[in-house]
Formats: structure tokens, C-alpha cells, sequence
């Protein structure tokens, strides 16, 4: 279970994130608020990626800023733009590669890649140049090479941006079905309304926090 307390984050002179304190326990929970409210920050610091200047993020004791290695092995991080994610030109490497980094056995590592490009729907691309895939197909990917490393909890920032229709629909539905914890952050209350819990952030507080049936409204009102 992942715990924020007295949670502070600048970026300069510029504060970004202020007293946040937050336990997350729930298995779907939704983050959302404007541009530059500090959600995407927020979404970061969960794994690690930023620590924060002030107060502290843990998972089950383990502290980012002192068990980041470890916690990022429990907590896989999906970027906005999977193109900053995709790291080698083709499939199936961009699969291995995070495996290799753990060291797995060879014989492990085709098994693993294997199953997920079974199970993920990108067995015909195995060979194909991943920076040359649809943008539904990169987020697969991305996401994909994610869950290869079997992470407890799955962030995501804004997984359906830049999607289509048909390719919004599929990621969402493939998000709901997931077995892990997944944390969203997205503008997209569609996909986020049958989540478990929602928090909402405006100039780098929590304001609104509770089932998405209840907040939805009032942050609609709120960003009227």
C-alpha cells in the first residue's frame, strides 16, 4: 500500500505540489485536475521517478527516497507518449529488455516475451519496428513491456491521449480488466467513472477525494 505524508514538491521557486496526505488502498483510483494542477507530478512520485523535496512516499515501509530500486520493481510507471517508453527498434527486444536488466535466465525471458506478445495481441508484430506501430499498438506495447516485469501496481498517465475511438475503447477496457492496483491519471471521466475512488488536485492540493459517483459533479462544477 502505497503512503504520502506531509508530501511537499517544488521545482525550482515553483511549488507544485503542497501537504499532500494520502493512503492508497483501493484497487482502481482515478487522479485528476487541470494542466499544471500537479497530478502528473503526483503520478511520479509513486514510484519514485521524482522524489519529493518535502515529507515522505512509501510502499509498505519501503521509502522512495531510499528503496527506489526496489519500489520501482513493485510499481511499473506508463508514460503519457509511449514513444518514451519504447527503448530498442523492435518488439520483441523493447519486451526483453527490462527482463535482461533483471538478469532472468535466457530460457525465462523468451517464455516471458513470448507469453506477452500472445496475450497482449502483438504476436504479428514481433519482428516489426515498434517505432513504426499505430499509436494504439505502441500503447499496447508500452504497457505490455510493463506488466512483462510483474509489478503490484500499474500507474498510468493519461493512457488514452492521442487514441482514437476504437483504440480508446480497447486500451479502456484492457485497463478495467487488469488484476493488479492501477492508478490513473487522465481528463477522460469515461473511462475513470466506474473506478473505485477519485482524487482530484487544484494548485498542488487535494480537493476533492471519494467515489467517482460523487466527485465526478462536483468537479465538473468546479471546472466549469
Amino acid at each position: 500500500m502505497i503512503e504520502l505524508r506531509s508530501v511537499s514538491h517544488r521545482f525550482g521557486d515553483v511549488a507544485v505540489l503542497s501537504d499532500v496526505n494520502l493512503t492508497l488502498s483501493e484497487k482502481r483510483i482515478a487522479i485528476v485536475g487541470s494542466n499544471g494542477s500537479g497530478k502528473s507530478t503526483f503520478s511520479r512520485l509513486l514510484n519514485g521517478l521524482v522524489i519529493p523535496t518535502g515529507g515522505t512516499v512509501s510502499l509498505d515501509g519501503l521509502s522512495t527516497a531510499k528503496d527506489s530500486k526496489a519500489i520501482r520493481r513493485r510499481v511499473g510507471f506508463v508514460f503519457q507518449n509511449p514513444d518514451n517508453q519504447i527503448v530498442f527498434p523492435m518488439v520483441e527486444e523493447d519486451l526483453a529488455f527490462g527482463l535482461k536488466n533483471l538478469k532472468l535466465p535466457k530460457n525465462e525471458v523468451t517464455a516471458r516475451v513470448d507469453a506477452a506478445l500472445d496475450r497482449y495481441g502483438l504476436g504479428e508484430l514481433r519482428n516489426r519496428s515498434a517505432h513504426l506501430l499505430s499509436g494504439g499498438q505502441k500503447q499496447m506495447l508500452a504497457i505490455a513491456s510493463v506488466l512483462i516485469m510483474e509489478p503490484e501496481i500499474i500507474v498510468f498517465d493519461e493512457p488514452t491521449t492521442a487514441l482514437d475511438l476504437r483504440n480508446k475503447r480497447l486500451i479502456s477496457r484492457f485497463i478495467a480488466e487488469l488484476p493488479q492496483q492501477t492508478i490513473v491519471v487522465s481528463h477522460d471521466l469515461d473511462l475513470l467513472a466506474d473506478f473505485d475512488r477519485m482524487i482530484a488536485f487544484e494548485a498542488g492540493r487535494v480537493v476533492l477525494d471519494g467515489p467517482p459517483r460523487e466527485i465526478i459533479p462536483r468537479y465538473e462544477e468546479m471546472m466549469a
